[in-house]
């Protein structure tokens, strides 16, 4: 006998921005996606666009494709690893664009994005929500936000820009020189925004053993990776262990924990069931709220199609 299960609670969720004016999904399929980014187009691959596109070859012609490794080693999603840009002459090494006030760049990488991730617009629109509301409620100080594998920096800006403090946490030196780009771009040269080069496991390790305090923490770690020390990251080995030295830093007034995870062979509950049963070890957290799902991205059609990006986790205090 099979007998069909209803989650209630633990209903996962699909979120889509719907706020960018400098970003759209213009079509998808035959494995890629055809996107807007400022005034430029890009085809990139796109594993899960099994359909057939609905917007005939001349509206693909883009001014940069990024072209896959054949045979080339695969990750979990049996998505092909390397492979290079195809770029038109004259495109810009990189633009500005914008989200709601804040601008920053755009680029092509190595990895295949453009500099940083449309999807978790979502994502930095909840966090400004609880920062504001925070200040509002005459929170005692200006909300405290880490922010760990935080690449380019798009985050931590929103959230200052928000009213927040934030430490930017990335083990790519790289990365960090983004963030500078983009804080310079956006103009907010002088917020509170502490940006450091380091391990996010070590330097959590750190902050507990300080008895730092931090009332939001943003993770967005990657599958795989090595810190500036050559620390090793394995997302099915240590992603626990932090999020549970990472419950120890929050305040206690804490507002949210946010985990996205990239590049899994899992669906949004192992990353649901994860958080929830970490912060259900803690005394301070174990009455709030998980709440978990996929980010995606839609189509910019009539009756659009929508590409799951990542999963991902939050936790917030009950009301």
């Amino acid at each position: 006998m099979i007998r069909a299960m209803s989650l209630t609670s633990d209903n996962p969720q699909i979120l889509i921005p719907d706020q960018w004016q400098d970003y759209a999904l213009l079509d998808s399929g035959n494995l890629q996606k055809l996107e807007r980014c400022g005034p430029y187009r890009f085809v990139r691959p796109e594993p899960q666009a099994l359909w057939a596109p609905r917007l005939g070859p001349d509206k693909w012609q883009a001014d940069g494709t990024f072209v896959a490794s054949q045979g080339g080693r695969r990750d979990d999603n049996d998505d092909a690893e390397g492979g290079g840009w195809q770029l038109r002459d004259g495109l810009p090494a990189d633009w500005q664009v914008g989200y709601q006030s804040l601008r920053f760049k755009a680029r092509p990488t190595p990895f295949r994005h453009l500099g940083f991730f449309p999807e978790q617009a979502c994502h930095w629109d909840w966090c400004a929500a609880a920062i504001e509301n925070a200040i509002k409620a005459g929170h005692p100080h200006p909300p405290r936000i880490l922010n760990l594998f935080a690449y380019s920096g798009i985050a931590s800006l929103h959230a200052a820009n928000a009213g927040a403090e934030v430490t930017h946490v990335d083990a790519s030196r790289k990365a960090i020189a983004q963030a500078f780009e983009n804080r310079d771009e956006a103009g907010m040269q002088d917020a509170p925004i502490r940006f450091i080069t380091d391990d996010a496991v070590r330097f959590v390790e750190r902050e507990v053993r300080r008895g730092r305090q931090y009332d939001g923490i943003i993770l967005d770690p990657p599958k795989y990776g090595r810190g500036p020390k050559g620390e090793i990251w394995r997302i099915e080995s240590d992603l626990v262990p932090l999020l549970d030295s990472c419950r120890q830093l929050l305040s206690q007034r804490p507002l949210f924990m946010l985990l996205t995870i990239y590049a899994i062979r899992a669906s949004s509950q192992a990353a649901h069931y994860a958080m929830r049963e970490v912060m259900q070890a803690g005394p301070a957290t174990a009455g709030g709220l998980v709440t978990s799902g996929e980010l995606a991205l839609a189509e910019a059609q009539t009756d659009p199609r929508v590409i799951s990006q990542a999963n991902f986790a939050r936790w917030q205090p009950a009301s």
